[in-house]
């Protein structure tokens, strides 16, 4: 399992997929899919669906991870052929002066830029540590002119990404883009494998969406039309085992998948997520009878768009779980393939105890 996740995930991370420009990494995860009596799907935003037929009598369930990754559009292109661009998501800014791009025009036809960073030899003392800002940010392509710019096919509303990127680390560490959310649709992908080979169980819905990084926009489409008893929702969670994140929780590289207790973002977007008790009680009681270590995460500046679904119709029962992740929204993220293994088996395993007799009420049955 762990070395399908693996090429699932590098195969997954050298795709380019800017929020609202998810389709080859769409199509990429359809091709992987096992075979169901009802092929997958795609909604008009571009949600991937597929929905796997259960019991009637039990609750159904939609399991989701979105596609997208964070980046830019060209905003405008100068006489000079510099490329200038809007920031797309939570880019750090501190993070971006020096790194390499990726201006996707078409497959086979992306053009390589560098965003620029000001010669070393020509910094002065007072400019040393400042950050440009995202408005300031020039991209240079190596073309010279905009016309030349333009005939490589770069338009303003062209998609930037982080040039894709994978780094095998030690210890089944993977490092490089879109760890955020491409590591979530692998864990999905190996879900749908174990759901191919099993016996009963709930309909379940897994949904891999699109325009997350831009407000949470695909998710809750889908769930609009899925109209799920149950949202199980799977993204990175802050992992705060180095020196500058140890005071933000307990959430460790290695030490197994995590669900979420409290999130919420507080800048900007005013949402979160609290999980509802039966969801939180199937994570741990599955997670226990398993033997697989669970962690814990509460975090302010977080945010899924589970926090929009949970809100559909009479309200869903909703949990956000995921890996720890380190270094997130920069260039080179980094996550642990063990992680991802062991929340694959949690999802497959929870799934499995959800039946008819599932109990969805707030307080597990006590009178």
């Amino acid at each position: 399992m762990k070395d399908r996740i693996r090429q699932d995930l590098i195969d997954l991370m050298l795709i380019p997929g800017l929020s609202g420009h998810e389709d080859r990494v769409r199509r990429r995860i359809a091709d992987v899919m096992p075979t169901f009596s009802s092929p997958p799907r795609t909604d008009r935003l571009g949600n991937l669906i597929v929905t796997v037929p259960g019991d009637p009598d039990a609750p159904s369930v939609m399991v989701f991870t979105h596609m997208d990754q964070l980046g830019f559009f060209v905003r405008k292109i100068e006489d000079d052929g510099l490329i200038r661009v809007e920031r797309m998501g939570g880019v750090p800014e501190r993070a971006l002066a020096a790194q390499a791009v990726t201006l996707c025009v078409a497959e086979g036809r992306d053009v390589p830029g560098v965003i620029c960073n000001k010669s070393h030899h020509a910094t002065a003392p007072e400019e040393k540590y400042n950050v440009i800002k995202a408005s300031d940010l020039l991209i240079d392509t190596g073309h010279g002119s905009r016309a030349a710019v333009e005939a490589a096919g770069v338009r303003i509303g062209t998609p930037v990404v982080y040039r894709p990127n994978v780094i095998e680390m030690a210890g089944d560490r993977i490092a490089g883009t879109s760890v955020d959310d491409r590591a979530g649709c692998a864990v999905l992908i190996e879900v749908a494998r174990g759901l191919a080979a099993r016996q009963g169980g709930p309909t379940v819905h897994l949904v891999f969406s699109v325009q997350e990084e831009f407000n949470l926009r695909g998710a809750v489409v889908a769930a609009q039309t899925l109209k799920p008893d149950i949202a199980i929702q799977i993204d990175l969670m802050l992992a705060c085992d180095t020196p500058d994140m140890v005071s933000r929780g307990d959430m460790r590289l290695g030490g197994g998948p995590g669900m979420s207790l409290y999130s919420f973002h507080g800048r900007g977007t005013l949402n979160g997520v609290i999980p509802h008790p039966a969801a939180v009680r199937l994570i741990e009681e599955t997670a226990s009878a398993s033997g697989i270590h669970l962690q814990r995460s509460a975090q302010v500046g977080v945010l899924t768009d589970l926090s929009y679904v949970q809100l559909l119709g009479e309200g869903v029962v909703s949990v956000d779980v995921g890996f720890p992740c380190r270094y997130t929204h920069s260039a080179l993220e980094m996550c642990d393939l063990n992680d991802l293994t062991a929340l694959a088996n949690l999802l497959t395993a929870a799934l499995a105890r959800i039946g008819s007799g599932f109990d969805m009420s707030r307080d597990g049955g006590t009178p």
